[in-house]
């Protein structure tokens, strides 16, 4: 096992009452990004995969971020993420991400600053946005890892404007009222879903 592997199983057998501490600096530091609803032409769509919903006590299985300069794709990041630890049967049953997929996957350690480089100043669209940044900043737990300020745009707020006969503004819910293809709960499949909402609420 890597050195970087050991540090980060020896960080993830901290007690809970020290992980709960984590979750509530993690919704502290949500407060670093700042909300936007400017129009932009160039930004960053990202979405995490999760072992669960606790930003800093659930830990991320799956990294998808899309790079578009002028709406249109210019590059994108994806990768799973070992959590070193066991990923439930229900998380794998709704991303089809199993233990056995992530085995021999990075760390979050490995890969955290290469998604850093990879969005630069560009601001980030993330649907349901809080969620997204939560495990983002949640990261900063861990030494030597500080996550920039970044300007953030959540299409559930512009959705909400924008699609008001939706019956909600859930991504699934989005992509099949605007019959939009959609690979719903794989990174990069909501990555793309999260781009089409967010350009289609600006033309519209």
């Amino acid at each position: 096992m890597s050195d970087t592997h050991e540090r980060a199983r020896e960080l993830l057998q901290l007690k809970p009452k020290q992980q709960n501490w984590g979750a509530r600096r993690a919704a502290a530091r949500n407060k670093k990004y700042s909300s936007s609803s400017k129009t932009v032409n160039d930004y960053i769509v990202l979405d995490f995969e999760t072992t669960g919903f606790r930003a800093g006590a659930d830990r991320i299985i799956q990294i998808g971020a899309i790079k578009y300069i002028d709406h249109e794709v210019a590059e994108m990041f994806t990768t799973f993420i070992n959590p070193l630890r066991h990923i439930p049967l229900s998380v794998t049953r709704l991303t089809g991400i199993s233990n056995e997929m992530v085995e021999s996957a990075p760390v979050i350690e490995e890969k955290i600053h290469e998604l850093i480089d990879f969005i630069g100043e560009l601001p980030i669209i993330a649907h349901n946005a809080s969620f997204d940044m939560g495990f983002l900043y949640a990261l900063e737990n861990i030494e030597g890892i500080e996550i920039p300020a970044y300007t953030v745009i959540d299409t559930v707020k512009l959705a909400r404007k924008k699609i008001t006969q939706s019956t909600d503004h859930r991504l699934t819910t989005l992509t099949n009222y605007l019959q939009l293809e959609h690979d719903a709960h794989d990174a990069i499949g909501d990555c793309l879903a999260t781009a089409a909402i967010y350009q289609y609420c600006i033309q519209n």
